[in-house]
Formats: structure tokens, C-alpha cells, sequence
């Protein structure tokens, strides 16, 4: 098995239209979230330049103009992560900055130990380079997972998760006829103090989590529904539909009777790029999830 190393990484990156122009010092502060002590070292080294000049942090630049960022070992220390097999990966989108591909259930997004492989571990070997997760699937659900490609992007990223920039939407079939076309779940969900592996809805400790659930097709007494989530708890999907009388089908943990695969899949992912604003939407597939859907009869 081999070990992945950073690298010394050199970036330009092109303004894109629809962005306002701004200061050197603003667009690596408040646009690109670079820590501090980074800009520090890019000043210093002038490692930074606009179209390929020396600039000041007072530079203004604007859509068109090409600015060149290098960041060495002393910015973003070497990072080794074990490396996992390529050839399981399935690519849905990638980028010199991100990478999106379809993770299969049973197979966790990142692993626990260090010698310990994961979709995390298959997707660095498969670009060739450390990659970092942006957000998890449990290991039972499939779908679309993204991964930063560098330390540099990662945080932007991870903005864009917070403040909800990134929408992701699961196909979830659950127990029972679902009551209504659309609804909002926003029950508060905390760690189970019985079984430290589950969750559950806690008015008075519990996090603030939304779901939007939307009803697809009925199958008797299953329902497809589409969910979207509006925060990221763990197991959120699974624990608002249990609560509410409609456990996910397979589901080990919430379902009094789980059979066959949790079915619960990342069907979509949907944001603006953060460095072109373009408008990246990526749906994936999944064989094993629709191989059920088609033995159910519609009602």
C-alpha cells in the first residue's frame, strides 16, 4: 500500500464575472478564508501575484484578472493518508479543487483508524493526492459525496455547508402510507444516552435539524419520498422519519424489523463553484436501490 504526500501547490485562479471587485487583502480574507498565519507567509514570500505581477495587499483586483497563489510545506504541512484502491471509485465530477463521486453502501466515508481503509482512502488514490471530506454518508447509504482535493479549498467548502450553500438531496423509501405531499420536520435530535450508536429526537438538549420531505410515489405500504436537509445532524433523515411513525426500510438501527439494505440514497447534490460561479448540479445513481423500487407496485 502506498502513502499520499502533499505537495507544494501553485494556483491561478480567474476572477470570475459577478464577483466585485475587492482588495488583495479582502479576497484572501473574506472571499478565500485564508487562516491568517497563511496570508502572513504569502506576503511575505510574495507568493502572490495579479496577472503576473508583484502586487501589495491593497491591489485592487476584478473579474478577468488572474491572480497565481503558491503555498508551500510551511503553509499546509505534509498530510499522509493511506491509499485505498481507484478502481472502486466511481467519478461523478471532478475539478483541479474537488472531486464528487458516487459512494456504495456499505462502505464508510472515512475511517476510524489509520490503517483502516475507507471511500476517503480510495478516492485519494484514484486522484493521486491527500483529499478531504466535506460531508458524510453513513456507511449503509449510498450516493454523491464531496471531497476537497486541497487544504486550500477545503475551508471555502466547508462555508459553503454551513450556511447551507449546498444543497443535497436523498431518495429515502420509508415504512407506511406518508400522510401528506410536503412536509417540514423540525424536531431537535441529541445523542441516545442507552446506545451511544443512535440518535434521537431531544426537545430539551437536542440540536436544532430540519428536513423537507417530499412524498414521490406510495407502494402500498412503503412510500418513496424525497428529502432535502437544511442542517446536517447525524442521522437526521432516519431519526425525524422514525420519530414520525416512518422508518427507513432496512434501516439496522431505527427500523423494528430492518430487511435488506438501509434505503437511503444521496441522490443530488446541488451549489454555485466557489472559484467560477458556476452552478454544479450532480445527481448519482444507484442499481441496488432502484432493483427495489422496481419490485414494488405503485399505488
Amino acid at each position: 500500500m502506498a502513502f499520499c504526500y502533499n505537495k507544494c501547490m501553485k494556483f491561478t485562479l480567474t476572477i470570475p464575472d459577478g464577483l466585485p471587485a475587492m482588495t488583495v487583502k479582502e479576497l484572501l480574507e473574506e472571499q478565500f478564508l485564508i487562516p491568517r498565519k497563511i496570508r502572513h507567509f504569502l506576503r511575505t514570500k510574495k507568493h502572490v501575484s495579479v496577472n503576473g505581477l508583484a502586487i501589495n495587499w491593497q491591489t485592487v483586483v476584478k473579474s478577468g484578472d488572474d491572480i497565481c497563489l503558491i503555498f508551500d510545506e510551511e503553509d499546509y504541512p505534509q498530510k499522509t493518508i493511506l491509499f485505498g484502491n481507484g478502481e472502486l471509485v466511481e467519478e461523478l465530477y471532478q475539478d483541479q479543487h474537488l472531486i464528487i463521486v458516487n459512494k456504495p453502501e456499505g462502505m464508510k466515508t472515512h475511517a476510524n483508524e489509520p490503517t483502516e481503509l475507507a471511500l476517503l482512502n480510495h478516492v485519494s488514490a484514484y486522484v493521486g493526492e491527500t483529499c478531504y471530506v466535506v460531508h458524510r454518508l453513513d456507511k449503509e447509504t449510498s450516493g454523491a459525496v464531496l471531497f476537497a482535493k486541497n487544504p486550500f479549498v477545503l475551508p471555502i467548502l466547508n462555508r459553503l455547508l454551513e450556511k447551507r450553500e449546498i444543497s443535497r438531496e436523498y431518495w429515502a423509501l420509508v415504512q407506511g402510507k406518508f400522510p401528506s405531499k410536503k412536509l417540514i420536520y423540525k424536531d431537535k435530535i441529541g445523542r441516545d444516552r442507552h446506545d451511544r450508536r443512535k440518535r434521537l429526537v431531544d426537545p430539551r438538549k437536542g440540536l436544532y435539524a430540519e428536513t423537507h420531505v417530499t412524498r414521490v410515489k406510495q407502494f402500498g405500504q412503503a412510500a418513496l419520498v424525497k428529502c432535502q436537509l437544511k442542517t446536517g445532524r447525524t442521522h437526521q433523515i432516519r431519526v425525524h422519519l422514525a420519530h414520525h411513525g416512518h422508518p427507513l426500510i432496512g434501516d439496522p438501527l431505527y427500523h423494528p424489523q430492518p430487511k435488506g439494505r438501509l434505503m437511503l440514497h444521496a441522490h443530488r447534490l446541488i451549489f454555485t463553484h466557489p472559484f467560477t460561479l458556476e452552478k454544479i448540479t450532480v445527481e448519482a445513481c444507484s442499481d441496488n436501490f432502484e432493483k427495489v423500487l422496481s419490485s414494488l407496485n405503485p399505488r
